[in-house]
């Protein structure tokens, strides 16, 4: 009797027990998660994701009924997904927050401008509010006159500080006391190793932290990404297929992050959990507490002064001047922005490149007319 070939697109197909999700056991596994080495679907590695978020949010109460939140955008990986889970997970536990980006334009042309019109294009997504806050506006400076002016080796450490305070400019120009950054795990583990590093111990303690706030600040920061792998939020921004800008910044190769960077990388490949146990030591790292001295400082009107140390230090500036420094919580005499300073550590950042800023700006394009204007004009033309 004849019988005819059974169709191979509609045979059952019967997969082996290391190819299933080890989380639902029924179906096929597709990724193996940097964090643990499990292998799951995606189904479930997005449950556990999103779910590992919540409970860090919960657990140290970050957020409160009514809380209006600004999320710093930059229109890459980390914020993108950070935008987008946040808003999932509000309407999912019902957070009860209102969310907004706030977005920071240095200057860096061929970057950053390409960068915001991701996040102009997450903002009509994602239905939240955008607000763009700029170095010119704020500073008079771009990031790329910056670095002509200071080089590139510095840009970093202008861009931090200046950054930072642009955060804090743009939520109180909100009305906004809570900013939402999208740092995860593993920069929270190279800042870490940086500090260890560089010998700065007194940061060591607040490396770790998942929440910040300065005394007499109204502006908080906080992480929900703390205990997110990178690679993982890589893998979620894949399958979700979510918009995101992944060029990295100009002149970031050149920052000392990218050490820290490298030897955290040989270690994950030897040991996949040395990032989450470097976050769980620094957590731990307690400095003893300070002793109280008394400094004697003498003056032309007064003889001698007695001052405490940790309320008052000396400082010396660039110029060879000497001013006190107070608590955190002061104010910047120049600017009016929260500094532990007489002079906050951006304007005296901006006073340097002041000081270095060209009186007179040339321009190259001498001619006017004639043949020179006409070749200078067919140079600037691209095809």
């Amino acid at each position: 009797m004849y019988q005819p070939p059974s169709d191979p697109v509609n045979k059952a197909k019967h997969l082996k027990t290391s190819q299933l999700c080890e989380l639902c056991h029924s179906r096929k596994a597709v990724i193996k998660r940097p964090k643990n080495l499990m292998k799951i679907c995606k189904e479930c590695f997005y449950y556990v994701f999103e779910t590992e978020i919540h409970n860090t949010i919960v657990s140290n109460n970050l957020f409160y009924k009514g809380e209006r939140v600004a999320v710093g955008a930059s229109g890459g990986k980390d914020s993108t997904v950070l935008a987008y889970v946040l808003k999932l997970l509000n309407e999912r536990h019902q957070y009860g927050i209102e969310i907004v980006l706030l977005s920071i334009d240095e200057g860096i042309v061929g970057y950053r401008d390409d960068s915001l019109a991701t996040v102009k294009r997450n903002q009509k997504q994602y239905e939240l509010p955008l607000e763009i806050v700029s170095y010119r506006d704020l500073y008079n400076w771009t990031m790329d006159e910056i670095v002509a002016c200071a080089g590139v080796r510095n840009s970093c450490t202008y861009c931090g500080v200046f950054r930072r305070q642009a955060l804090d400019r743009g939520a109180n120009k909100l009305n906004i006391a809570h900013v939402v950054t999208g740092h995860n795990a593993d920069d929270m583990a190279e800042t870490v190793l940086m500090n260890i590093l560089r010998g700065d111990v007194a940061r060591l303690e607040k490396s770790t932290a998942i929440m910040t706030i300065s005394a007499g600040s109204p502006v908080k920061r906080s992480k929900p990404f703390k205990y997110s792998y990178q690679k993982e939020i890589v893998l979620y921004a894949h399958y979700k297929k979510l918009d995101y800008f992944s060029t990295e910044c100009t002149y970031a190769p050149e920052a000392f992050r990218g050490t820290a960077r490298e030897l955290m990388k040989n270690l994950e490949a030897i040991r996949p959990s040395c990032i989450i146990d470097i976050i769980h030591s620094g957590e731990n790292l307690v400095l003893k507490p300070k002793k109280q001295k008394k400094q004697t400082v003498k003056s032309k009107n007064v003889k001698k002064t007695e001052l405490n140390t940790q309320e008052q230090e000396l400082e010396v500036r660039t110029d060879g001047t000497v001013s006190l420094n107070f608590k955190d919580g002061n104010r910047c005499e120049r600017c009016g922005y929260l500094s532990s300073n007489k002079i906050c550590k951006a304007c005296t950042l901006l006073e340097g490149l002041a000081a270095n800023r060209a009186k007179v700006q040339l321009d190259l394009d001498t001619s006017t007319d004639g043949a020179a204007k006409v070749v200078r004009d067919l140079e600037k033309l691209s095809f």
